[in-house]
């Protein structure tokens, strides 16, 4: 491991989260990136925003970035934020917004 970073109580969904993540798991760090902006998905946005931490970690710590891939992306449930919507008759229907907690590690190739 040469370099990891985490974001946490983000508001996305973990499912779709995770449908991201396991399209640049073991990538090189700049295809990756590539790869995320070019998707149309919600999640890529914020796994973007971590992976390019990890990056910005490795190099302060003077690590070779055109080596590094993605060695590790878990993507944990964070808490989940209750909601109710009025329906009619009376009833409410719940309505739950989840978040994910997000963790990437970068490593060098062997």
């Amino acid at each position: 491991m040469v370099s990891k970073a985490h974001g946490k109580f983000i508001r996305v969904s973990p499912r779709k989260s995770r449908q991201v993540a396991e399209l640049i798991k073991g990538l090189d760090v700049d295809a990756a990136v590539g790869m995320l902006d070019n998707m149309n998905k919600k999640p890529s946005l914020h796994i973007k925003k971590v992976l390019e931490s990890a990056l910005a970690n490795a190099k302060s710590r003077k690590k070779d970035s055109s080596a590094l891939y993605v060695s590790r992306i878990i993507i944990d449930e964070g808490p989940s934020l209750k909601r109710f919507r009025a329906r009619t008759m009376g009833v409410a229907s719940p309505i739950i917004k989840r978040t994910s907690h997000i963790y990437i590690e970068l490593d060098k190739r062997r």
